[in-house]
């Protein structure tokens, strides 16, 4: 079953079980991938489904850092809610370890010696590692390795 068939089983099944934050975050996702489909008509893999889910992932994360700024507990509950529902659908993220190796690898692949290459570095780095790594951590170890 494809990522995007068992977020719409789900959303079914949230129903039924009248969870309205697991429903309502589903179907924001949902919506998201639709709206991709028809501006670019095209049908998702399941790794694009995976970057929407990690873009949906990082903006939860930036509005829980917000509304904790602002004081606003019974918010941060909600994202927080949200962002571990979201993390059950995506795959286990990388140790440190894990990717730092792979991205020595892609280091001494493409030939990077300076900051100047980081371009190449993060390019084939986002290509192997996808989702089971964010952007930021991954800049922060290119940045270390190059440097």
């Amino acid at each position: 079953m494809s990522l995007k068939e068992r977020i719409k089983n789900d959303i079914k099944e949230a129903m039924r079980a009248k969870e309205t934050a697991k429903r309502d975050t589903l179907r924001n996702i949902q919506a998201a991938i639709k709206q991709i489909e028809v501006d670019e008509r095209r049908e998702l893999s399941d790794a694009d489904v995976e970057a929407i889910m990690m873009k949906y992932l990082k903006q939860r994360e930036d509005a829980k850092t917000q509304f904790a700024d602002a004081g606003r507990e019974d918010l941060v509950a909600k994202e927080e809610a949200e962002i571990s529902l979201v993390k059950s659908y995506l795959p286990e993220p990388m140790s440190n370890e894990e990717l730092e190796a792979i991205l020595k690898e892609i280091v001494a692949a493409t030939g990077a010696a300076s900051m100047k290459d980081m371009g190449k570095v993060m390019g084939a780095a986002k290509a192997k590692v996808g989702s089971r790594a964010d952007g930021g951590r991954i800049n922060q170890i290119v940045k270390k390795l190059l440097s």
